[in-house]
């Protein structure tokens, strides 16, 4: 069969070379194009290849020592293409004629991890490896694992820290990062400066922070106090700065009465002579007609920016039949709808928890599987980042803010429903248990009332009943009490809080989805009916903004629904929001962030 085929080919040369030169030229034109292979698998396995050489030292051709002596053998070829660093290094200096080369100033640790990433593509950052991680690619010039370890950081940003990932920056010349601590510390000044962080700055650095007109503050008292408290943590060293900082103070933008009480009456502001023609500037300030205001305009008659920034209605994921990963904000001043970066997974049933301006999408399920885990979304980049744990799967449960603690409570793990709940402290990333319920709450509503959080209705699980029951946290004693039940049975029900008021919208018992609404006064401790909503809605989101209650999608026991209703207390009516969602979603998670600028 072999010598037929190889005939076969002989003739068909033959025949070709038969040809003359202008019907060579007709067939090349003709012929169709030869099929191109391609092995999409090829590289990767090259390079688990090359990684297992250089783990077994065959074919290496260049060793990297640390300066305490740890060796890591690699080849040159492969290095040279994923950093410009060993690029110039192998072609145009000495070591090219190298074979041991020390590399000074990098961590043996993370060496070995961007060895890693060279050879595999992947690496892990974390909070215990990116201090080393970051200098040592910035310094090798393996931009992608610098921006890494940058959006790793920006994850981390609390008022806690802010001050130090921002020095990290500048050092490190992380551009983005800086400028994203800068705004974080700007949009939350006040709870920076009560941190050890701001007490240890220099002038300089707190004459930049508070210079700013975007430094987002209830009032300007805010930054004098926080300006004296800085010059009395070192007073014998820093009452010299006092002047150069109180020009950055806008003291004209003090009330009166707080000028003459809490400043004129200061001992440092009196003592020196350019605090007090600052002070005489701010109360003269204050006798000058309205029109003359408006004529004398200096640096520090200038407003800041207002505390009330444009706010957007972020509604995220839930079920539209099935979990979806789509996200949605509602623009307050537009007054649409816009679409935004969507989940790395699919989520419903979940919770959602705004701390210090990100948004945590906490446990859930995936249209699988109920899950632990957590997603967290920075407004500024319209990005999610994975987040820790949770220490139990939740699926259904209930979250809420309390004291900057982020709290998740009972839900159904996939075989029962839990009276579990457990706690996330942002600044440390850890999960930690707290006292359980006294009853199983799956589908359960949470809100925080005058430091409480109360866990209001659900479904037990094991009797099989939707719960009219509803007890209360308390963070100092860790434990539970019942308090008075509502009128109806409520499984599904929102719950918002405004004006004093802990309000459970909605729900079902059962087949019943309901349209009523009851409010709870801590004071009596009972409960009374508010109007009913337009439609009749479960696993519908809650939120309050601006002295009202926006209730956001559901399901109306068929159907879910894309459709907004808001809910004005002094009136006590229900209006539809104009615009609806893109989609209908229930168990979708919702939140008010501020919008990016």
């Amino acid at each position: 069969m072999f010598l037929s085929f190889y005939s076969k080919l002989l003739l068909r040369h033959a025949s070709q070379n038969s040809l003359d030169e202008s019907s060579q030229k007709e067939s090349a034109q003709s012929s169709p194009e030869r099929p191109s292979y391609c092995n999409s698998d090829h590289f990767s396995k090259s390079f688990a290849k090359f990684n297992m050489m250089r783990k077994e030292k065959f074919l290496c051709d260049v060793v990297l020592i640390t300066t305490n002596q740890e060796e890591f053998p690699a080849h040159r070829a492969i290095l040279a293409s994923c950093s410009p660093y060993f690029h110039a290094m192998f072609s145009c200096f000495e070591e090219s004629n190298q074979n041991r080369i020390v590399l000074q100033d990098v961590d043996p640790k993370a060496l070995g991890l961007l060895l890693e990433y060279v050879y595999s593509s992947e690496i892990q950052v974390n909070e215990d490896n990116v201090q080393i991680l970051l200098p040592a690619a910035n310094l090798l010039q393996m931009f992608e694992v610098k921006e890494f370890c940058s959006e790793f950081l920006v994850t981390q940003l609390h008022p806690s820290n802010c001050l130090g990932i921002r020095a990290f920056a500048d050092l490190h010349g992380c551009i983005d990062l800086l400028n994203l601590a800068d705004k974080y510390t700007s949009q939350h000044f006040s709870d920076v400066v009560d941190g050890e962080e701001f007490a240890s700055l220099n002038c300089q650095d707190v004459i930049r922070i508070i210079s700013s007109d975007k430094l987002t503050v209830p009032s300007e008292e805010k930054v004098y106090e926080a300006v004296m408290n800085w010059v009395n943590a070192d007073i014998d060293s820093r009452n010299s700065e006092l002047p150069a900082l109180m020009e950055y103070v806008r003291l004209p933008l003090l009330s009166q009465d707080y000028l003459l009480q809490h400043v004129e009456t200061n001992t440092l502001m009196r003592s020196n002579a350019h605090c007090k023609d600052l002070l005489i500037e701010a109360l003269k300030y204050h006798l000058l007609k309205a029109d003359q205001k408006r004529i004398y305009q200096t640096s520090r008659t200038r407003p800041r920016l207002p505390i009330g920034l444009p706010k957007l209605l972020l509604v995220v994921g839930g079920q539209s039949p099935k979990a979806i990963r789509g996200v949605e904000c509602y623009d307050f001043e537009t007054e649409k709808w816009n679409q935004l970066a969507e989940m790395p997974t699919r989520r419903c049933r979940a919770g959602l928890a705004s701390v210090c301006g990100r948004i945590y999408a906490i446990g859930g399920f995936n249209g699988s599987l109920r899950v632990r885990t957590v997603d967290l979304y920075e407004p500024n980049l319209d990005q999610w980042f994975p987040a820790p744990d949770m220490e139990t799967r939740r699926s259904t449960l209930g979250v809420a803010v309390l004291n900057n603690f982020i709290y998740a409570v009972g839900g159904f793990d996939g075989s029962t429903g839990l009276m579990s709940a457990e706690k996330f402290d942002p600044a440390t990333q850890e999960w930690r248990a707290i006292a359980s319920m006294n009853t199983r709450r799956s589908s359960v509503g949470v809100g925080v009332l005058n430091g409480l959080l109360y866990a209001v209705g659900g479904y037990d699980g094991a009797s099989r009943h939707c719960l009219s029951s509803v007890e209360c946290y308390s963070p100092e004693t860790d434990s539970w009490n019942s308090v008075g039940e509502m009128a109806c049975r409520r499984s599904g029900a929102g719950v918002g809080v405004l004006n004093g008021f802990l309000y459970a919208i909605g729900g079902h018992d059962g087949p019943m989805v309901r349209r009523s609404v009851e409010k709870f006064d801590s004071v009596t401790k009972s409960w009374t009916s508010a109007a009913d909503m337009s439609l009749c809605r479960r696993n519908a989101g809650v939120v309050t903004h601006d002295g009202l209650i926006y209730v956001v999608g559901g399901d109306d026991g068929t159907t879910n629904l894309n459709s907004v209703e808001v809910y004005d207390p002094t009136a006590n009516t229900w209006s539809m929001l104009p615009a609806c969602m893109g989609i209908g979603r229930s168990y979708a998670g919702i939140a008010i962030i501020n919008r990016p600028s």
